[in-house]
């Protein structure tokens, strides 16, 4: 079993991280045209190292102002740590040292796989659940001014969810009511999330892993199920024949020449074999006149065997 730690570091590890945008080329070229222009200053003023500093500072100054913002983006904006509103996508600008894009905010669908170790079923079973959330940010205000990680936060409480709802599902229903449980998930992590600007698309639970101990007793169970219900066709197999033969015997009682020519049509399927031994009871053979019958079939069979003999 992983430790606390562990998980935590998995649980992360799944987590879109916050992106600060690379240098875009708006900025490159802010920056670049007053240091060119503070190097040509530089050359006429005859090596004067003041404009060129200048420039370069200049440079740096109008460098922090233009942002991009990808198209699935966008960004919070606080002036002096007070929010002035959401910007992008595309290019926007910034007052350098006074706005601030605190957050870049991801409003495609993410994935985020979260588990539940060792927890109880509402019958004492320690199961191992594996799942994965599909969600989106809908409101990227609520999203970077409620709540300080909303990433994180989501995937804890899709988490908690996930053992409130264990707790309270015996493990028949957790194995069978996968559909039922997972619709059941999300609309509790939709109902913690959407305070802070997100909402769930659906859950999806991976794998539900059992004690090897309790696995070899189910599989038990479900043979000697199998066995039984086996049995209970075979009975009723039985009954549905003695059933038929007594509705024959009822047939044959009433007329003794279906009985004779069932008892020949026995006769014959026995001894079309090669080699075949057929057992009459004598009371048969005085009943039915079957005595004469039995040698013409036996001397028909020597007569078979004898001419299947190649003389040397």
């Amino acid at each position: 079993m992983s430790s606390p730690i562990t998980s935590l570091v998995q649980t992360r590890s799944n987590l879109p991280a916050v992106e600060t945008p690379r240098v875009n080329v708006v900025s490159a070229i802010a920056f670049l045209t007053p240091v060119l222009l503070g190097a040509l200053a530089f050359w006429a003023t005859a090596l004067n190292p003041a404009p060129l500093v200048i420039g370069i500072l200049l440079g740096l100054l109008l460098a922090q102002s233009p942002k991009i913002a990808r198209q699935w983006e966008r960004a919070v904006v606080l002036r002096l740590g007070r929010y002035v509103g959401l910007r992008g996508p595309g290019l926007f600008w910034i007052i350098p040292f006074v706005d601030t894009v605190s957050t870049w905010v991801d409003q495609r669908v993410i994935t985020t796989s979260f588990a539940a170790e060792e927890t109880l079923t509402s019958d004492t079973v320690p199961v191992n659940v594996d799942a994965v959330l599909f969600w989106m940010v809908y409101d990227p205000e609520k999203a970077a001014l409620e709540v300080q990680n909303y990433p994180q936060a989501v995937s804890w409480a899709a988490q908690t969810a996930l053992r409130d709802i264990i707790g309270r599902t015996s493990l028949t229903d957790l194995l069978r009511g996968r559909e039922r449980i997972e619709e059941e998930l999300q609309q509790l992590i939709d109902e913690r999330s959407n305070p802070w600007g997100v909402t769930v698309q659906s859950v999806e639970m991976r794998d539900v892993i059992i004690p090897p101990a309790l696995q070899d007793a189910m599989s038990r169970e479900a043979q000697a199920a199998r066995e039984k219900q086996a049995r209970i066709i075979l009975g009723q197999a039985e009954v549905e024949i003695a059933n038929s033969f007594e509705k024959a015997a009822q047939s044959y009682r009433d007329n003794p020449t279906a009985l004779h020519l069932r008892a020949m049509n026995m006769l014959y399927e026995g001894l079309k074999e090669k080699g075949a031994l057929m057992l009459v009871p004598s009371s048969a053979v005085e009943s039915m006149g079957m005595g004469g019958l039995l040698g013409a079939a036996a001397l028909r069979q020597q007569t078979l065997t004898g001419s299947d003999e190649v003389p040397e």
